[in-house]
């Protein structure tokens, strides 16, 4: 791999393929959550899940492996250089599809996703490192804004591949699916990219400094504050995400619609991304955040006012109008909240970043997992959900309060 690594701090591809390629490997995150969840009620019926809920876990739980994922390429990507983390992780990723495939229980399914979602951290992080290692400033902003427009179409298309596979083959196909396209962005990158961190800047881990590291991110009030806000917004919404099968095909019967339902309302969050893009550097993050906040708690009002009045399940077109304009303000969120946290963290950004995404997914989870366990016949407990966990980060965002005075002392 060494001989691979060139002392390269300047772009190498042109601006079409750097970005093109950079969500190719980012958007394997948002593949292996949302192509399966067409098949959830197959695998579950063929693997004799317990309930709907053990069903869920097959997303919910891919988060909880990012969570230990980010920690671990964190401070990997940044002592041993972006292509072995990338080439590490994607090798994992393939191991726990492959565990996924072959799985004949609930339990070995769980396991694998497990894996798998450790192993897609690698390229997440590596490759958000190497947008940081080649571009700063507006220029950094300009090539994610892009990266972002072309990510977004992953979540509106993968529910409707995996259904094709699902038709067409079998539910374990659409675990193949993620080890061909794992495959095609692992060789993309390694035969036109150059390693981006050169040896002399590459830190040697030291539990020293990750342990400063997690002492100034968890005494910090605003980074804590910040970040508590992102996992409950983060876990109402990934409720969301993992019963939207159960939601769309089971209680609305929209059964081949589902994916285009899917798409429609993550079309959502992507106009929302493309609005905040044009707006952050006109208003800055802070008042967007502010405003999207209190329209994103008007929606979950809205939305459980509708649930009250058509007993847990409103008609369908009401429901999806609703969230669409809903999951217009979350978006705007999710573009600004995890800057926000990061603020005040230049001078550990690489593993602050990796404490964030961590501490952001251990408190979604649990979130998510509790408001799913609720779900039996109707959507109350995803309007609850939204209502509560929406108002929880609107506290934390108010107990944030300005940026801390407090700084950047050498560990």
């Amino acid at each position: 791999m060494q001989a691979n690594v060139k002392k390269a701090v300047a772009p190498t591809l042109s601006m079409p393929e750097f970005v093109t390629l950079m969500a190719f490997l980012t958007s394997l995150v948002a593949l292996s959550i949302d192509a399966i969840l067409p098949a959830l009620d197959v695998i579950g019926a063929e693997l004799n899940a317990t309930s709907t809920q053990q069903t869920h876990l097959s997303v919910s739980l891919f988060f909880a492996g990012m969570a230990v994922g980010q920690l671990f390429f964190g401070p990997f990507a940044d002592a041993k250089g972006r292509v072995p983390a990338i080439a590490l992780g994607l090798l994992i990723f393939l191991l726990g599809s492959v565990m996924c495939m072959l799985a004949s229980t609930m339990e070995m399914l769980l396991l694998g996703r497990l894996v798998q979602a450790f192993g897609v951290s690698g390229p997440r992080i590596a490759s958000l490192a190497v947008i940081r290692d080649l571009y700063a400033g507006n220029a950094m902003a300009r090539v994610m804004s892009f990266i972002m427009m072309v990510f977004i179409l992953v979540p509106m298309l993968a529910p409707i591949v995996g259904k094709l596979m699902l038709d067409l083959h079998s539910w374990e196909a659409i675990f193949a699916m993620f080890m061909v396209v794992g495959l095609i962005g692992g060789g993309w990158f390694y035969l036109r990219q150059p390693e981006t961190l050169v040896a002399e800047h590459r830190q040697p881990f030291s539990w020293k400094k990750l342990g400063y590291s997690a002492r100034f991110v968890l005494t910090h009030r605003q980074v804590m504050n910040y970040t508590i806000a992102m996992g409950c917004i983060f876990g109402a919404f990934l409720a969301y995400i993992s019963a939207s099968q159960t939601i769309f095909q089971g209680y609305y019967g929209a059964g081949e619609a589902f994916p285009y339902i899917f798409a429609t309302l993550a079309f959502s969050i992507g106009l929302a991304s493309y609005f905040n893009g044009r707006m952050v550097m006109r208003f800055g993050m802070h008042a967007l955040v502010k405003h999207a906040l209190r329209g994103a708690i008007s929606f979950a009002v809205i939305l459980l006012a509708l649930l009250l009045v058509c007993d847990g399940l409103p008609p369908l077109l009401a429901l999806i109008a609703v969230l669409f304009v809903g999951f217009f303000f979350v978006g705007i969120l999710f573009g600004n909240m995890n800057a926000m946290a990061m603020e005040p963290l230049g001078h550990i950004a690489g593993l602050g970043a990796a404490l964030i995404g961590s501490l952001s997914s251990m408190i979604a989870v649990p979130v998510a997992v509790l408001i799913d366990s609720f779900l039996v016949d109707n959507v109350y407990p995803i309007g609850v959900g939204f209502l509560v966990f929406f108002s929880v980060a609107k506290i934390n965002i108010k107990m944030a309060g300005l940026p801390h005075k407090v700084h950047i002392q050498k560990s």
